[in-house]
């Protein structure tokens, strides 16, 4: 039986929707395998230089930041057991952007640290990994190894999260994934909920539901992705009742080096930038993206669009991105990116960001 731990990784996926099959080979370093017990290891290390006009405050700055993937390594483990394979992964993302704000003391966020049980009924996972919702949206983004809008100060930059999907935060969750029915994967967990409301009496009485069913075919030399994906939870402390709700979905298809992409998401009562513990009220909020890049030998080109219309967060963004790529070879990429973002208060229609970014990287993974 093959163990799927490292597939199910969020690096190795970042890896392979960002680069295409060649990733196989090199997704991570097997460090021991033997009597049906392996332990491999993968990093990805990156950094950019970064250029950006506010125009808002009428300020140019200048930087070395890493892209909108952190700088990560991670450890995998499995063992064959008869029917079942058990797995585990733990992965350690770090920031480079906090270097002189703390200058002995970097942010270390562990995303990931779960374990895995595989078996003919598909897999069980149990523990801390990346949320189902809006999980292939992120995941999928051409621009996933680049920069991208800008961020908080000392985090990664923010990609085109707030600006045409939400993060599918890394959570505690026991999550089922069903086998691949011919192109046809389901998942569906329940995750640790977000404390929504707050005040005496608060509660969540029942888990976060969280879901995403995607699918793959091969039509005539078309390469097709779609999916699905959603979030229920509620919340409440006797007065208020705050009711949660996200649907997240795409499709992806690539022919003769094409490709082109479009997802979206709609959401009530849900932070579109990141689920975590906060009031928030039953408000609207809906985004877009659409990509269309072209790979040529060890390029590829990239155009992004991204908008997020969030009326929980009296906000509203857009982000355009133009991107190139090249393989210098199957461990080593380079990045040139031009970003313009901007955001505008939903209400009065006043801008609170606008910004363009020229962004020049190099990646380095295993």
């Amino acid at each position: 039986m093959k163990n799927n731990n490292v597939r199910k990784s969020g690096l190795a996926i970042a890896m392979a929707a960002a680069m295409g099959a060649s990733t196989g080979a090199n997704a991570a370093v097997e460090l021991y395998n033997q009597d049906g017990t392996s332990f491999s290891v993968d990093g990805y290390f990156n950094a950019f230089y970064v250029n950006r006009d506010d125009k808002q405050n009428d300020v140019r700055d200048s930087r070395i930041k890493m892209g909108f993937l952190p700088n990560t390594i991670g450890f995998n483990f499995s063992k064959e057991m008869g029917d079942l394979t058990l797995g585990g992964r733990s992965s350690f993302w770090t920031t480079i952007n906090d270097s002189l704000d703390s200058p002995t003391d970097t942010a270390i966020d562990v995303r990931q640290f779960y374990a895995t049980v595989d078996g003919d009924f598909g897999q069980v996972l149990i523990g801390k990994d990346f949320g189902l919702y809006a999980r292939s949206n992120i995941f999928l983004d051409e621009i996933l190894m680049g920069f991208g809008s800008p961020g908080v100060a000392g985090g990664v930059s923010f990609g085109n999260i707030r600006a045409g999907y939400p993060y599918p935060t890394p959570s505690a969750q026991i999550t089922y994934r069903s086998p691949d029915m011919s192109g046809l994967k389901v998942a569906a967990g329940v995750l640790d909920p977000a404390d929504t409301v707050t005040g005496a009496n608060d509660e969540n009485a029942a888990p976060r539901f969280e879901s995403e069913v995607t699918y793959n075919a091969n039509l005539n030399d078309v390469a097709l992705t779609g999916w699905v994906n959603g979030r229920y939870q509620s919340a409440e402390n006797g007065s208020t009742t705050i009711d949660s709700t996200g649907l997240g979905y795409g499709v992806k298809a690539s022919v003769a080096g094409f490709t082109l992409a479009a997802s979206g998401f709609t959401s009530k009562g849900d932070n579109p930038v990141l689920i975590g513990n906060g009031p928030v009220a039953e408000d609207d909020a809906d985004g877009f993206l659409v990509q269309g890049s072209y790979a040529f030998g060890a390029n590829k080109v990239v155009l992004s669009y991204g908008e997020t219309d969030a009326e929980i967060l009296d906000l509203e963004t857009e982000s355009t991105t133009l991107g190139f790529f090249h393989d210098v070879n199957s461990n080593f990429k380079l990045v040139a990116e031009y970003n313009m973002y901007e955001d505008n208060n939903r209400t009065t229609g006043a801008t609170t960001t606008e910004a363009d970014t020229i962004a020049l990287g190099a990646i380095v993974m295993f």
